[in-house]
């Protein structure tokens, strides 16, 4: 489980009761799809002729330009953790990125199952460093407006996250 018990107001749309603005939800799921595409080759390599994780990568692209709604990113997003049943290893976990990317337009604290999903197929496939070094891509992508949120939510939950922050 990557989530909190307790949902943080910061990851909850101001319409729902929390801190969260449209534009931020949007810049999270921005920045979970390029994680998790960083790490597509790892899945694709293992599975060349399944695009479901590649569509769901560009389902999270397609709810922010409002070309598709929040089921439809959802959806795409459980169709690509069903890419990764019957995988192990760093093909499985990147699936899993692609497929947090997605919902993250439905919660946008799915953002950092995203990033962490990807450092673990990074892990499985070279080693402790690069997924240290992937850690460091992924904080050089975040958009000056979420930064601080994105690193502060690393720091809380880092420990439900397979402690992968520690970079």
């Amino acid at each position: 489980m990557i989530l909190p018990k307790v949902r943080d107001p910061r990851f909850v749309t101001m319409r729902r009761g929390g801190t969260l603005t449209d534009s931020d939800h949007h810049l999270l799921a921005l920045w979970a799809a390029a994680c998790a595409e960083h790490v597509l080759h790892l899945f694709e390599a293992a599975r060349p002729n399944d695009p479901r994780p590649r569509e769901a990568i560009a389902h999270a692209r397609a709810w922010v330009g409002g070309e598709v709604g929040m089921m439809q990113a959802r959806a795409a997003g459980g169709h690509a953790m069903g890419a990764a049943r019957d995988l192990r290893g760093a093909a499985r976990f990147a699936a899993y990125a692609a497929g947090q990317a997605a919902v993250v337009a439905h919660v946008a604290a799915h953002e950092l199952g995203a990033a962490a999903y990807a450092i673990k197929a990074v892990r499985a496939a070279h080693g402790e460093e690069a997924g240290r070094a992937e850690c460091r891509w992924q904080r050089e992508q975040l958009p000056d407006a979420i930064r601080e949120l994105v690193l502060d939510d690393q720091l809380l939950r880092n420990d439900i996250c397979w402690s992968v922050f520690d970079c």
